[in-house]
């Protein structure tokens, strides 16, 4: 190397140093200067953070400047996974939110920190949770703060929210559809459905806003707008109640179906039929090949593959089975097309447990029932199974860095994904955490994640349950 070529010992060194791993990067830094200021070339340290994660949240960079820089963006991360990884006293907080005087129905993150693209300088969270004692609360999870608190109206059935537009939909017992402004808790717009069961799906096409809900008649309505305006309406389920309901990752078809008729199947419906209905015809709606639907996932890195568990030959058995939903559009008409990608059998224990089902990616499954859960192959084969819970697992949540269930047992358990060179994506189970003491409280009812907190609900024993909120920091 020639002293007076300054530049190409440093473009030397930086070579050199993509060939460290990042515990010898720092060291090498500290060799002298030339070293240290090779060693915190940006370029370095984003080649890293993009080979350790597909997903990085880059606008919360900005520009390089020492606060947000690449090395720190690598640092904080790997440190806050470690603390969220390793679940040691000191490395959380754990922080109870007391306000509902009933049963929690469901809680959702309207402002969280997204497991896909992370801000690591940011710990703001806001949960919203419903209750049958038919109010809303919002809570700053870091604060322990609630935030605001609905009106009381009839028990609550169901909650969804949409962070885009930072509003919160909530159904109640009497199938009264209301949405919430998310900041201040100022009800928008209602929607009367006269449906006891109402099961909620909102989603976004471009810019406008979409909500279908399936009712207690085997019927799915579609609104637009958040003045909530009536689209379309459809039967899918003749006269059993809709309580499998969602969108594909491209948004282009909505599947619906009912737990309760083991004679009934599935249907995909056409999303554009429901949301720019014809005067002439029907939404464009088909049946699924199977009966007896479970559960089902859309697999999110998939534009239309659908995966559902349903009741196969003997009837008390179980099948997994995979289609890719499709549309032929033709001179004169349009038809669905569902096509078998895979199929295979599952050897559940426990036949009256509710099961639970997860998609990862394009190649991972995730399944609960009564104590145990499963990761799957699509083509059937078993990556990993685990019996962590000593009663039967009622909530699970699943992101691109963990596995979080809740059971009966009053415990939550935390498990990560590993990628091993030999055997490829797994999960390892890594550490519990307790949600109170089983005299007060009968066990965990739901759960919620984002990157760096998990909120679970516990059921009280004197009737008022009480939100659990579990933050990380880095």
């Amino acid at each position: 190397m020639d002293p007076h070529l300054p530049h190409l010992i440093r473009d030397c060194l930086i070579h050199v140093f993509t060939f460290l791993t990042e515990e010898d990067l720092i060291s090498a830094s500290s060799v002298c200067k030339d070293w240290h200021d090779a060693a915190d070339t940006p370029w370095l340290w984003r080649r890293m953070c993009l080979q350790r994660w597909s997903f990085c949240n880059l606008a919360v960079l900005g520009s390089e400047q020492e606060n947000h820089s690449w090395k720190k963006y690598f640092l904080r991360r790997c440190h806050l996974e470690t603390k969220m990884t390793k679940g040691r006293s000191g490395g959380y907080t754990c922080k109870s939110l007391r306000g509902h005087t009933s049963r929690v129905v469901g809680l959702v993150y309207l402002q969280g920190n997204s497991s896909h693209l992370p801000d690591l300088w940011s710990n703001s969270a806001t949960v919203c949770s419903a209750s049958t004692d038919g109010t809303v609360r919002a809570w700053d999870i870091q604060n322990c703060e609630l935030l605001w608190c609905s009106p009381v109206q009839s028990p609550l059935t169901g909650i969804v929210c949409d962070e885009k537009h930072e509003v919160v939909v909530t159904s109640d017992s009497t199938g009264l559809i209301k949405v919430w402004q998310g900041q201040t808790g100022q009800e928008v717009a209602s929607f009367p459905t006269a449906s006891s069961h109402c099961t909620l799906l909102q989603y976004n096409i471009n810019n406008d806003w979409f909500l279908t809900v399936g009712n207690g008649q085997g019927s799915v309505c579609t609104l637009a707008d958040l003045a909530l305006t009536k689209k379309s309406s459809v039967m899918v389920c003749d006269t059993f109640k809709v309580n499998v309901l969602l969108v594909s990752p491209d948004k282009k078809w909505i599947a619906a179906g009912t737990k309760e008729n083991d004679d009934l199947s599935p249907k995909v419906i056409y999303t554009e039929s429901l949301i720019s209905p014809s005067v002439d015809e029907d939404p464009l709606c088909q049946s699924v090949p199977v009966s007896g639907c479970q559960a089902a996932v859309f697999i999110p890195t998939q534009p239309a593959r659908l995966a559902i568990v349903h009741h196969s030959q003997p009837r008390q058995n179980k099948a997994l089975t995979v289609f890719d939903v499709s549309i032929k559009k033709m001179k004169y008409k349009s038809e669905i097309l569902v096509q078998q990608v895979e199929s295979f059998p599952l050897v559940l224990n426990n036949q009256s447990s509710e099961i639970l089902l997860e998609a990862k990616s394009s190649n991972c499954i995730v399944l609960a029932a009564g104590e145990k859960l499963w990761v799957y192959s699509l083509k059937g084969a078993l990556l990993a199974s685990f019996q962590d819970h000593i009663m039967p697992i009622s909530s699970i949540c699943v992101d691109n860095f963990r596995v979080v269930t809740v059971s009966q047992d009053l415990s939550l358990r935390v498990l990560t994904w590993r990628n091993d060179r030999d055997h490829g994506l797994t999960l390892e189970s890594q550490y519990h955490l307790l949600g109170g003491s089983h005299t007060m409280s009968r066990g965990f009812t739901h759960v919620a994640c984002d990157y760096s907190s998990i909120v679970a609900s516990v059921e009280g024993k004197d009737g008022k349950d009480v939100l659990k909120a579990y933050s990380f920091t880095s």
